[in-house]
């Protein structure tokens, strides 16, 4: 399978080099996500940290932005089980 490379800008304007692993609609279509590594690792058996961003659309500048709600998280969190099991 191909890597696809996309930059990501940190909150502190910082550009780094990301993998794309995949992106979630939700069900209604209205909010999109991210879900992308930085080549990090983390524990002791090297398990790869991942990151899950929503998208925003601003003024046809994609930006991410971090997920704070309890309630979008579980829907995020369904949208990767439903990949997940498929």
């Amino acid at each position: 399978m191909d890597r696809k490379l996309i930059q990501i800008e940190e909150a502190n304007g910082n550009l780094v080099d990301a993998e794309l692993i995949t992106y979630l609609i939700d069900d209604e279509g209205q909010k999109q996500y991210i879900v992308y590594s930085k080549g990090e690792t983390s524990g002791n058996d090297g398990d790869e940290v991942i990151y899950i961003s929503r998208i925003l659309n601003s003024g046809g500048t994609l930006k991410i932005e971090e997920i704070t709600d309890e309630n979008e998280w579980q829907t995020v969190q369904k949208l990767l089980k439903m990949i997940a099991n498929s």
